[in-house]
């Protein structure tokens, strides 16, 4: 074999093996928030290069989107999103949620978080990316996360932001 042919063979396998990346809802939104603009400059970074990745959303993501009260908003993150590979809710994922919150990985009051953070875990994804610092983006949401996933024969997952991913 030659070097030209591992190298193809190699380009391919990667081409198998695409990272799997879970969006939560900040990170369409922020594609339309002028208020950030640094925000808004590398989320479209991230878009321009969405192509090299798998993506992933939820029912949790639509259900977030469709809450939107600017309809104009509402109706460009819905296109945004629009083929992208859609998580659903499971038991196991419900159970995964209430361990999140149980264990302070999210607070009560923001249960959805934790929804995304376990749909992204019970469905392997590589990545959960997010601009949400208070809840997601966070070192103690990360260990707690890992925790609950290293004792319950999970993978652990790196929830990062969109510039993190370039």
């Amino acid at each position: 074999m030659t070097i030209n042919e591992l190298d193809i063979i190699l380009t391919l396998k990667k081409k198998d093996k695409m990272i799997k990346l879970y969006l939560d809802t900040s990170v369409v939104s922020a594609l339309f928030d002028g208020r950030n603009p640094e925000r808004q400059n590398l989320t479209i970074s991230f878009f321009n290069e969405i192509r090299n990745f798998r993506i992933y959303i939820s029912v949790i993501t639509l259900a977030e989107v469709e809450r939107t009260p600017d309809p104009e908003l509402r109706e460009k993150m819905e296109e945004t999103l629009m083929g992208h590979n859609v998580l659903s809710l499971t038991d196991d994922v419900e159970l995964l949620t209430e361990k999140y919150i149980n264990y302070g990985a999210v607070p009560k009051s923001h249960e959805e978080d934790a929804y995304h953070i376990a749909i992204a875990v019970i469905n392997d994804m590589d990545y959960l990316l997010s601009w949400n610092f208070k809840h997601l983006v966070r070192e103690k949401t990360r260990e707690v996360v890992n925790m609950v996933n290293t004792t319950n024969n999970l993978k652990k997952i790196d929830i990062i932001t969109p510039a993190e991913i370039l």
